[in-house]
């Protein structure tokens, strides 16, 4: 359990979660020691979202989490309406503050215009929210950091995950089951460099030296992919491909088909939000090249028993830390400079 000191300030805050970070939202309060807000989420006969606040939250700092992502019930839309809802009823009931925690955060991959007369919907979603009345966001790791940048008036922190990942693979190392001796950090796209040198920046903390590589993509006028190049060295090497988001696996199997034909060795993966569309966990299940894929729970699985190679790790206690850092009037610094456990080998 990650104890808090924040037994004088329960009754001051709560933490109430909607439909798609229920098992996420409970680990929270469990390490935080204390019980969840009591919310009800319904449907009317047509469809329409329902929401019921059963307890007071009078001059009270309410955190809402929820990733706005589709569920075996749910669309991704029913999950923004319901996060929009939520913060609308918390606003009426007199709420000191409504904090937003999206670990997921939906809309994300349009955060600018790629062609004429396309929203650019991740600035879209930031109005939505501040109109709504979210006195603050927090999410994991975005597509994009300059969508930090859309809210005009509030802050948006984003809070990376390169901490849990490196950590899952050092554990994982020390059980022997990863040589990390011989390891190349890939980013399967130039827009992902800076996510995939913050990973091998968690590594070279813990110890562990790593060689890195980019694979560039050509597409078409359509934005079809048509061909993926490689800067760097990866024949004979081990390799950890990092990313934001797995959601068809497309782009993540052919960058791993693309490694092989340069002559590498075992593949692994870190994703953070792991979107899993369609046929997305049979297509990695089926792949013989990918070793073991790392995720997070930003994104609740939905059928566990088909992960075979797919390990997923909590982000429960980072989350944790960013409530008590909130709560206690601490700085979200400690996080950017890693001070979740990584065991140094």
């Amino acid at each position: 359990m990650y104890i808090c000191n924040l037994h004088s300030f329960f009754m001051s805050f709560k933490i109430f979660n909607g439909s798609t970070c229920g098992k996420l939202t409970d680990s929270i309060c469990n390490l935080l020691d204390i019980s969840k807000g009591d919310c009800t989420v319904e449907r009317f006969a047509d469809g329409e979202i329902k929401i019921k606040i059963n307890e007071h939250v009078r001059d009270k700092v309410v955190f809402i989490i929820q990733s706005i992502t589709s569920t075996k019930t749910n669309s991704v839309n029913d999950s923004l309406m319901e996060l929009y809802l939520m913060i609308r009823t918390m606003k009426r009931a007199s709420a000191q503050k409504v904090i937003v925690i999206i670990p997921y955060f939906g809309y994300s991959r349009q955060d600018r215009k790629t062609e004429p007369r396309v929203p650019i919907s991740a600035s879209d979603i930031a109005m939505m929210l501040e109109t709504a009345g979210a006195d603050r966001v927090v999410s994991l790791e975005l597509h994009c950091g300059q969508i930090q940048g859309f809210f005009r008036d509030i802050p948006c922190d984003n809070i990376y995950t390169s901490c849990l990942l490196a950590d899952a693979l050092i554990k994982d190392q020390q059980l022997k089951n990863i040589d990390l001796s011989n390891m190349v950090v890939v980013s399967p796209d130039a827009g992902g460099v800076s996510r995939a040198r913050s990973f091998k920046q968690m590594l070279s903390i813990a110890g562990v030296e790593t060689d890195f590589a980019i694979i560039v993509k050509e597409r078409d006028t359509h934005g079809q992919l048509n061909n993926m190049n490689l800067v760097g060295n990866v024949q004979q090497k081990d390799i950890i491909i990092v990313d934001d988001i797995c959601d068809t696996a497309g782009t993540l199997l052919k960058a791993i088909d693309e490694l092989k034909t340069y002559g590498a060795n075992k593949i692994y993966a870190c994703i953070t939000h792991p979107v899993f569309s369609s046929t997305a966990i049979e297509k990695i299940n089926n792949n013989k090249n990918i070793e073991k894929m790392y995720v997070t729970d930003t994104i609740e699985m939905k059928k566990q028993d088909e992960f075979n190679i797919i390990h997923q790790v909590s982000s429960a206690e980072l989350i944790s830390k960013v409530i008590h850092i909130f709560v206690n009037g601490g700085s979200l610094n400690s996080l950017f400079i890693s001070e979740l456990p990584i065991q140094t080998i």
